[in-house]
């Protein structure tokens, strides 16, 4: 157990966070995860068993300073961090003519600098085990869509993923951008209900973030866009 690989996911107590700790948990990883609420994570501990191999951390994922402490707690509590996920994002919903904009700010902060601080917080621990770093994106970080802010944080992230990848691949550390299309997900309460057609589960796309991470050594995946079958853009 001494030994087996260490991921850190933010915003894991639900979603595609969660059911990736789930199944990294299943295939004998040790996993450390946060979230912003504590009434949360606990009950994402509890339905995960609340094994040996999982910690977790109230972090808001764009404050560098609880950021860089779960990272160093993680690497307290196992001694090691073999992969940073950062997963931590959300749409309060609503366009650039109708949305609320006491509400971008935070979306904006979590979607786009909220990586980018797991990135800075984690590179030590990471290029001593020679790492992976996960970013999720999105299909919406590849298409336009109208008026959306959130669709603009997720271009940043597409762009993120290979500008880190660029400054980290010389230290062997290997960076994935995971961007699905629609998810069947609590993102969607902001708006009332998900959309009509095909959809991935959680466990879908935390299947794509498990087969990023266990790529061999020295094999670096970059871009994986995942879609439902029948989701045509």
């Amino acid at each position: 157990m001494t030994d087996s690989p260490v991921t850190l996911i933010t915003g894991g107590s639900s979603g595609i966070g969660a059911a990736a700790a789930r199944l990294l948990l299943a295939r004998g990883h040790r996993v450390a995860v946060t979230g912003r609420d504590h009434a949360r994570l606990e009950r994402a501990a509890e339905s995960l068993g609340r094994p040996a191999g999982l910690r977790t951390f109230v972090a808001d994922a764009s404050d560098y300073d609880q950021v860089a402490g779960a990272v160093r707690e993680t690497v307290s509590a196992f001694g090691r961090l073999d992969t940073a996920v950062a997963n931590a994002g959300f749409s309060p919903g609503g366009s650039l003519a109708d949305g609320d904009p006491a509400a971008w700010r935070d979306m904006v902060l979590t979607n786009v600098l909220g990586p980018a601080l797991l990135v800075r917080a984690g590179l030590p621990a990471l290029r001593e085990t020679r790492g992976r770093i996960v970013l999720v994106g999105s299909v919406a970080g590849f298409i336009h869509i109208p008026g959306s802010l959130y669709g603009a944080t997720k271009w940043a992230v597409t762009g993120l993923a290979e500008n880190t990848r660029r400054m980290v691949t010389g230290d062997g550390i290997g960076v994935t951008l995971i961007a699905p299309g629609r998810v069947e997900t609590p993102f969607w309460d902001r708006y009332g209900a998900a959309p009509e057609g095909p959809m991935l589960t959680a466990d879908h796309v935390a299947e794509s973030i498990a087969w990023a991470v266990g790529q061999p050594a020295g094999v670096d995946v970059n871009t994986v866009v995942v879609r439902p079958i029948g989701q045509p853009r």
